[in-house]
């Protein structure tokens, strides 16, 4: 498939199977490009200094300081490029293809470098099993623009929705970021209390679960369930979360995942694909921080200060 249709389609079907090769691919180059915003600013917390954010034309890292100076990179899955630029009015670009991960990361280098821009990430990919150094990794090599158009439309339309939910609430909570190490968009609400401490979890970990929160997201395929689905949890899980009934019908507790799973396809084909991806995030969140406790009243903005609305 190559190209993308006239017309925004903001719910495009998206089978894993076709285009996992594409999205492992994908992850990786995010990746590379992620870890230069984490090498390049200060820790905020949570890992918030170093997630992508959903823009016009693809994922940006918004921007990153260097010296005196300050840049941003952009995926462009409109023109499949990767735009590279500086507050100084350089730019760059190369462009977004089928080539090895290995390939991409020392082009994406020397793109850096000709604008002056001198950086060394840990070449090491995060949150995958059987990671490859991306200088090593000729394995993973596809680019089926077709797909990438796709999945960057789905964010699209998850990004405006997630953002809807998110000023409902008026306590902690993160923005709607891209988090390139486990590859999907998510938006955290905190209770404001410590959690527990995770036995045997690593920094990371450490870090984005030091409070409790109810998080949720959308995963394009991976994240071990093996096709694109929204997902919502809480950490630490209350008793008698998995029991609960949430809307629409379709979605369901994974005891697996610990997460409750509402299927894309079934979103696809609802009467309301924005409603029920509302109405998941919603009952979700409220089943979660009912049987933990949570201080609503103090967190939540009333619903008739509301003034959002779907367009």
């Amino acid at each position: 498939m190559t190209g993308h249709p006239s017309v925004l389609e903001p719910w495009p079907a998206l089978p894993w199977e076709e285009w996992e090769d594409t999205a492992t691919t994908l992850h990786m180059w995010t990746q590379i490009v992620g870890k230069t915003r984490l090498e390049l600013t200060p820790l905020v917390n949570h890992w918030w200094n170093v997630p992508l954010y959903v823009s016009p034309r693809g994922l940006s890292t918004s921007s990153i300081p260097y010296h005196d100076r300050l840049f941003d990179i952009e995926f462009d899955f409109i023109d499949h490029r990767l735009h590279a630029r500086t507050s100084s009015g350089d730019s760059r670009s190369m462009e977004l293809r089928p080539q090895s991960v290995a390939d991409f990361y020392a082009e994406y280098l020397d793109l850096l470098r000709s604008l002056d821009i001198q950086v060394k990430i840990n070449p090491m990919p995060a949150e995958v099993k059987d990671a490859i150094p991306f200088p090593e990794d000729h394995q993973h090599a596809s680019y089926d623009k077709e797909f990438a158009y796709r999945f960057w439309c789905i964010l699209g339309s998850s990004d405006k929705l997630f953002k809807i939910f998110r000023a409902r609430f008026i306590g902690k909570s993160s923005p709607v970021h891209f988090f390139w190490g486990s590859f999907d968009l998510a938006v955290t609400r905190f209770s404001g209390r410590r959690a527990p401490p995770r036995p045997e979890a690593d920094a990371i970990t450490r870090e984005a679960y030091s409070h409790e929160v109810i998080s949720a997201g959308f995963w394009p395929g991976n994240g071990g369930f093996g096709a694109p689905a929204f997902y919502a949890y809480a950490a630490p899980e209350p008793a008698g979360l998995a029991k609960e009934q949430l809307w629409p019908h379709q979605a369901s507790y994974s005891s697996e995942l610990h997460e409750f799973i509402l299927k894309y396809d079934d979103v696809r084909q609802a009467s309301s694909p924005n409603d029920a991806v509302l109405d998941f995030l919603q009952s979700s969140y409220e089943a979660a921080a009912r049987l933990g406790d949570w201080d609503r009243a103090a967190l939540e903005r009333s619903p008739g200060a509301m003034s959002a609305s779907i367009r």
